[in-house]
């Protein structure tokens, strides 16, 4: 699947080739056995989870274009609950700072 393209993606997933679900499971598959320890977090259950509830929207019709496609991003971008250090040692504890506003009230 991961030389498919992004359209042929979005067709495989509309004509049920295969599911977002076996989609992401498969991208996780490559990450988890690669040596290239590219990824600084993975969230896999939020993404297994995510893939669940695309594969919902899909059935029932209610989804857009992109929907169920699987993607990764670079560490630059802060998100609840996920370590952003933007690769750098020096920013290693940005998470804990982040994580500490995000609980303010």
């Amino acid at each position: 699947m991961h030389n498919l393209t992004v359209a042929e993606l979005i067709k495989g997933l509309k004509n049920k080739d295969f599911s977002s679900l076996e989609l992401t499971q498969h991208y996780l598959n490559r990450i988890n056995n690669s040596e290239l320890n590219a990824f600084i977090s993975i969230t896999e259950d939020e993404a297994l989870s995510q893939a669940k509830d695309a594969d919902k929207k899909i059935t029932q019709g209610d989804s857009s274009i992109l929907t169920g496609i699987p993607y990764a991003h670079k560490d630059i971008f802060c998100t609840k609950g996920v370590k952003t250090s933007a690769g750098s040692k020096m920013l290693d504890s940005l998470f804990l700072l982040m994580t500490q506003l995000s609980q303010r009230d």
